[in-house]
């Protein structure tokens, strides 16, 4: 328990500096956003309406920056995350709901997949050694060095054109109307597999790499051979002692993975100019959207945070050090 308190604190206080920081880095960044604003409604916006976008986007030169930093939280407790210069008037809040969902549809989904299947067949490598499922090991290791959207670049040369049947860009065909319908949802799944499998491909093969390394550690420990002399067994060695053990660095792996989960993986649905948060954070950066930077930004911080807690949880239920030393 005393151990679960401090990762409780620990959190805590890693929260608090992540906001504080995501307050103050978009205002060191050179350029005036409400200028930009005004220019993309070529002057429409008068002086007085200007001031008051200076107001609502929390950028008024009359507050200091204590105050700015104070109504910052006030907001975010509130759970207001400010208005987009982008997707001006809509809330960042708004924005960021529509593209969530086709993050966590993509990236979720096969991140759990492929960590799944990943790790079942790196137990199996690391256990027999030298067979065909070991065999993968070069193939592995060559996929897991590739890079996600370079992954992308080569299934759009080589799955799409004019009579394919795998979409190059977008997350539904243009004249579908998002809804639940089978039309929508069977567009959407359509869109979604090239992504889906660049990402599939090169994260299960890191998954399968750890975890066989690992497997191959723990097999040469004490507490194996004694498990062997009980005369326990295979299976149950291979799964309730060597897995088990293995498991742990995986699993801090895979809640660092659940956590950029919502940042979505960024390049690949830039390539593919998919719907989802990385795609949005990139056109934020480029329209200098203050507020919507930040609301990605604490939506990813907190993410991370969560999954990481998640991952100290695990570790006490697998490892058994960890509650003595709590």
């Amino acid at each position: 328990m005393k151990y679960l308190l401090q990762r409780v604190v620990f959190y805590l206080l890693t929260a608090w500096a992540a906001i504080t920081i995501n307050f103050f880095i978009p205002r060191m960044i050179p350029g005036d956003p409400v200028q930009l604003l005004i220019a993309k409604y070529q002057g429409q916006i008068s002086p007085q309406a200007a001031q008051s976008l200076y107001t609502l986007f929390g950028l008024n030169n009359d507050d200091s920056l204590i105050e700015q930093y104070l109504k910052y939280w006030n907001q975010l407790l509130h759970g207001d995350l400010g208005v987009s210069f982008t997707f001006f008037p809509s809330t960042s809040a708004e924005v960021i709901g529509q593209a969530l969902p086709w993050t966590l549809a993509l990236v979720g989904i096969t991140t759990v997949i492929s960590f799944m299947i990943g790790t079942g067949l790196g137990v199996l490598a690391g256990w027999y050694r030298g067979s065909a499922i070991d065999g993968l090991l070069p193939a592995t290791t060559f996929l897991s060095s590739i890079p996600y959207f370079w992954l992308g670049l080569v299934a759009i040369s080589l799955f799409t054109g004019i009579d394919s049947f795998f979409p190059s860009s977008g997350g539904y065909d243009p004249g579908v109307v998002p809804s639940w319908d089978w039309a929508f949802i069977g567009s959407a799944i359509q869109h979604s597999l090239l992504p889906a499998l660049t990402i599939f491909i090169s994260s299960m093969s890191g998954w399968i790499l750890g975890m066989r390394n690992m497997m191959v550690t723990v097999t040469s420990e004490d507490y194996i051979t004694v498990a062997h002399a009980k005369g326990l067994s295979e299976k149950r060695v291979m799964l309730g002692y060597a897995a088990r053990n293995a498991l742990l660095p995986n699993v801090s792996g895979f809640a660092l993975s659940l956590g950029f989960i919502v940042s979505g993986t960024l390049l690949v649905e830039i390539v593919f100019s998919y719907p989802g948060i990385g795609f949005l954070l990139f056109q934020a950066v480029g329209s200098k959207d203050y507020p919507l930077l930040q609301g990605i930004f604490l939506i990813i911080t907190l993410s991370v945070l969560v999954a990481n807690f998640l991952a100290d949880i695990a570790y006490l239920l697998l490892d058994p050090r960890t509650r003595r030393e709590g």
